[in-house]
């Protein structure tokens, strides 16, 4: 069931002379044009999906067991694909055409701000993640003592303008602002398929490796299960809750792509192409990743790309592997920036004109925004602990609570026994593992601690 037509084509022919519109149709207008393709579409949702996550999923599949972790990444797949679907069903009875259109009907503005703030953390959150994994490849990192090269001095030596902060400045300015400058989600489709075609580079690569250090004997079988030996190890597993969910989220763009749609009521199979894509590429990687590099496997896999492979050519595969993904988190960084800067927008100027026919405060939110991810960027020493915050946080409540709670005030009474039923389970373990996965990351940190003053 497509949009009204009456509602697209006020969406579509929106002009910038128009009187300002009141907040409670803001939302209604806020968005593309007409015109977008089933394929585009796929391709810009899949990388929406495909971000950083896929880096901190092998370690956290590690950690539950290969048997577990593989279930754990197709059941939070079902789930995304049930809360977006639900979202969509209420987006259409609604008549609105964004996700804080669809929160606003059911919760009024104190919703709507909720999730707004929810979806700015979280893209914040991300965005930032995706500069510091940039900076990480290309110009290295420091761990425990340990530095890690990047490829750039790798290759050229120490420069000064390969050093993290020049690097990334330089980035931001002739990469991300052209990228993101964009006023059409659509705009992205190419860069979004370039995108989701390097992820595929670094799994069939890590495959490849993989398989040969198998067949001829030098790596082992992983764990199938999980290994539980103390308080401690039990603790950490609950910490893996807010990789996965964050490996999934895509909501925040599912409305600015099917706003752009020719045919609108191809967004369910979007949707499902989409997932299923992306859950093939991160059980490859999970398996592969963990067969690979076994208990050794990284917070963040990447890292492990910088040693010996083993297998012949293995400088010029590691150098593959981590370039192609870092272009990848370049490319995957503006469809992400792109509902961050709508969303803040509607936060911060709620009865004004569409942001695309406003360039002067287009040009005001896009640097502010781009201003504060380059500066945190320079202040998040590790992803895993950036991605256990958004994670346990504003990720759940932006992939799964806000829908669940959607369906079951169901305020137009279209949610079936089924969805509330699925919605109240859902609510129950998105509470409880947000709770449990933050309790187990400060007991741990906290007990990782203690073991270091103790042995020191």
């Amino acid at each position: 069931m497509s949009l009204p037509f009456t509602d697209r084509n006020r969406r579509r022919n929106a002009k910038p002379h128009q009187n300002p519109v009141p907040d409670a149709k803001r939302d209604d207008v806020e968005g593309g044009f007409d015109g977008s393709s089933f394929t585009g579409a796929v391709f810009n949702l899949s990388t929406t999906i495909i971000g950083a996550g896929i880096m901190a999923l092998p370690a956290a599949v590690k950690q539950l067991g290969l048997i577990p972790g593989s279930i754990m990444i197709i059941l939070c797949a079902i789930l995304t694909e049930f809360s977006i679907v639900t979202l969509l069903k209420f987006t259409r009875v609604s008549k609105t055409s964004t996700y804080s259109g669809v929160v606003r009907d059911a919760f009024g503005r104190i919703g709507r701000f909720l999730l707004l703030i929810s979806i700015i953390f979280n893209n914040m959150g991300m965005l930032i993640a995706y500069m510091v994994i940039i900076g990480d490849v290309f110009s290295g990192t420091w761990s425990e003592g340990v530095h890690f090269t990047g490829v750039l001095e790798e290759w050229f030596g120490q420069r000064w303008w390969s050093t993290r902060p020049i690097l990334l400045l330089l980035t931001t300015i002739f990469v991300f602002a052209p990228l993101t400058s964009f006023r059409r989600v659509d705009s992205l489709r190419y860069t979004s398929a370039l995108s989701v075609a390097l992820a595929i580079v670094f799994v069939v690569i890590t495959a490849g490796v993989a398989i040969v250090k198998f067949v001829d004997g030098s790596i082992g079988v992983p764990n199938l299960m999980p290994k539980v030996t103390s308080q401690e190890s039990f603790w950490k597993l609950f910490t893996t809750v807010p990789i996965l969910v964050t490996a999934y989220i895509c909501h925040h763009n599912v409305h600015p792509i099917e706003n752009e749609l020719k045919d609108p009521s191809h967004m369910n199979a979007i949707v499902q192409t989409s997932l299923l894509l992306c859950g093939s590429v991160y059980i490859a990687t999970s398996i592969f990743g963990i067969l690979l590099f076994g208990d050794n496997i990284q917070d963040d896999v990447l890292a492990n790309f910088d040693g010996d492979l083993g297998v012949p050519y293995g400088t010029f595969l590691n150098d593959v592997v981590r370039v192609s993904y870092g272009i990848h988190l370049i490319l995957v960084f503006p469809i992400v920036f792109f509902s961050l800067r709508l969303n803040l927008d509607g936060l911060l100027f709620p009865h004004a004109i569409p942001l695309a026919f406003d360039n002067k405060r287009f040009c005001f939110v896009s640097i502010i925004l781009m201003a504060f991810v380059f500066v945190g960027a320079n202040y998040v020493p590790s992803i895993w602990y950036a991605f256990q915050f958004t994670g346990a946080t504003t990720t759940i409540a932006v992939g799964y609570i806000f829908p669940a709670a959607i369906a079951l005030k169901d305020n137009r009474g279209v949610a079936t026994k089924k969805d509330k039923l699925l919605s109240l389970l859902i609510i129950v373990l998105a509470v409880s593992c947000s709770t449990l996965a933050i309790f187990s990351d400060l007991y741990y940190s906290t007990f990782s601690k203690k073991t270091t003053l103790h042995e020191a």
